[in-house]
């Protein structure tokens, strides 16, 4: 179907008026909290340096952040490839201009993940090695969204083509990932996780994030079939939790193609409304990749159309709230230093560092 056929799925700009009408005590203020999925941009209502740390200050006890890609500040000169590298020094300027005392408080974008076009196949080297010179050890991972339905379009980064993930030459792309010891960011919708499925097989020593919860559609031809696409999406993540090379953020569920319209209702949901909502699928997936390989994650700015960050934030502990101490500390802070290898020490049992 030609793009200028498909429905276009918009996402909702943050009412700040909506958000801040909803005020709760922090849950268990004192849980350390790495959150490894944050935008800036000037999409979703705009969001910066002091959009983050007004949030970081909520309440919360988050210790650092990791960048992911959106799209931000390509640069607009020089060779189409190396232009996804602006994104790099953009995130770098906006952590530049925090203060000293707010970056060692709170390590905003202590790993950045960004992009480079892996149909590039083995010249995605040159692409991979700037974006190292820029950042250096800050500079984790690389994100290609594959998600494509051909029904619909959504975001603000480009539609992919159909099986992105199977094309060889993004698999020789892929394949350089390893040289330069990254990460992959895998954003796929539910009915496409077969492709990463055959990916994390044929490449078992590159780490790779599965975000999102690997997207259970509620748009589209999903709209309106909750239980359906849960039967769909539960036996794929249950096939990809046997790949130990995969792990899975728990988040982004106020993404536009999840289908909820929680800014369609006269207050912002509670925390423990949207624990309710979201447990299903957050327990399912820990249950699958167990609490060693799942991270909370704020997707922030996207998910303000769901709530503000210390609502947010309540949810996910209202959610892990039967989970053992080591448990919290794996899914709120140590699994995103092992997994981005931040210079941060994990946690100990009761939330003192160790």
């Amino acid at each position: 179907m030609p793009d200028n056929q498909l429905q276009q799925i918009t996402h909702c700009s943050p009412d700040k008026v909506w958000l801040a009408s909803r005020i709760e005590p922090i849950v268990d203020p004192e849980q350390p909290i790495i959150d490894p999925h944050h935008h800036f941009s000037d999409h979703w209502g705009g969001y910066f340096a002091k959009d983050l740390l007004e949030d970081l200050d909520s309440g919360h006890d988050v210790r650092a952040t990791v960048y992911v890609q959106c799209g931000l500040n390509y640069r607009t000169t020089g060779p189409e490839h190396l232009r996804p590298v602006g994104e790099t020094e953009s995130v770098l300027s906006i952590i530049g201009d925090i203060s000293p005392s707010d970056q060692a408080r709170r390590q905003v974008a202590s790993g950045i993940v960004g992009y480079a076009d892996l149909m590039l196949g083995e010249s995605v080297d040159e692409v991979l090695e700037a974006h190292l010179q820029v950042a250096g050890s800050r500079f984790r991972g690389i994100r290609n969204s594959g998600a494509y339905n051909e029904y619909f379009k959504h975001g603000v980064l480009p539609r992919p083509p159909k099986g992105l993930y199977l094309n060889k030459d993004f698999q020789r792309g892929f394949a350089r990932l390893k040289k330069f010891d990254l990460s992959f960011e895998s954003w796929l919708y539910h009915d496409q996780l077969d492709d990463l499925f055959q990916l994390a097989r044929a490449f078992p020593d590159t780490p790779i994030m599965i975000n999102h919860i690997g997207c259970p559609l509620g748009v589209g031809p999903c709209e309106g079939k909750g239980s359906e696409v849960i039967q769909q999406w539960q036996p794929l993540m249950k096939k990809l939790s046997s790949c130990d090379n995969l792990h899975v953020k728990l988040g982004g569920l106020g993404t536009a193609v999840f289908g909820y319209r929680y800014f369609d209702l006269p207050n912002p949901p509670s925390s423990r409304t949207l624990a309710d909502d979201w447990r299903p699928y957050f327990e399912t997936c820990i249950d699958f990749f167990g609490p060693e390989r799942c991270l909370f994650e704020s997707n922030f700015p996207v998910d303000r159309s769901a709530s503000n960050y210390h609502v947010l934030w309540n949810a996910f502990k209202r959610i892990a709230s039967g989970a053992t101490p080591s448990e919290k500390n794996a899914l709120f802070h140590d699994n995103a230093v092992r997994f981005y290898r931040l210079p941060i020490p994990p946690v100990g049992a009761h939330g003192s560092a160790s």
